[in-house]
Formats: structure tokens, sequence, C-alpha cells
């Protein structure tokens, strides 16, 4: 098993690889702002193969459902 600070450190640099810098950071800074059920998102899109973007969309769509 690996260290909580082991796991930030492999998703953060998976966020960069794929998003890059700033747009990684907007991704940090909005699942700290918002209300946000990852697990319920996740359960929703298992199956599917998405781009990033689609994915992006569903999580805000998830949010915008959620919120009202």
């Amino acid at each position: 098993m690996i260290t909580d600070t082991e796991i930030k450190l492999k998703g953060l640099q998976v966020l960069v690889k794929y998003l890059g810098d700033v747009e990684a950071e907007r991704f940090i800074a909005l699942i700290q702002r918002e209300p946000f059920d990852y697990t319920a998102w996740r359960k929703q899109s298992l199956d599917e193969d998405l781009s990033i973007e689609e994915i992006s969309q569903k999580a805000m769509e998830l949010r915008k459902d959620s919120v009202g």
C-alpha cells in the first residue's frame, strides 16, 4: 500500500500529464470549492470510453444537476 503523499503526487502527475499545469491547478481549485460526489459520478461513467473533454462535460452536468 502506498502512502497518502504518494497518492497525491501520482494524482497530480496524471492531472498535469493530461491537462497541463494550468488546467490541473484549475481542476484542483474546482474540486476544493465545489460540492461534488465523485463516487456517484464515477459509477455513472465506469463503462464509457470517454475523452477528457467528455469526462469534464459529464462532471459539470452532474454538478449542475446536484446543485439545483
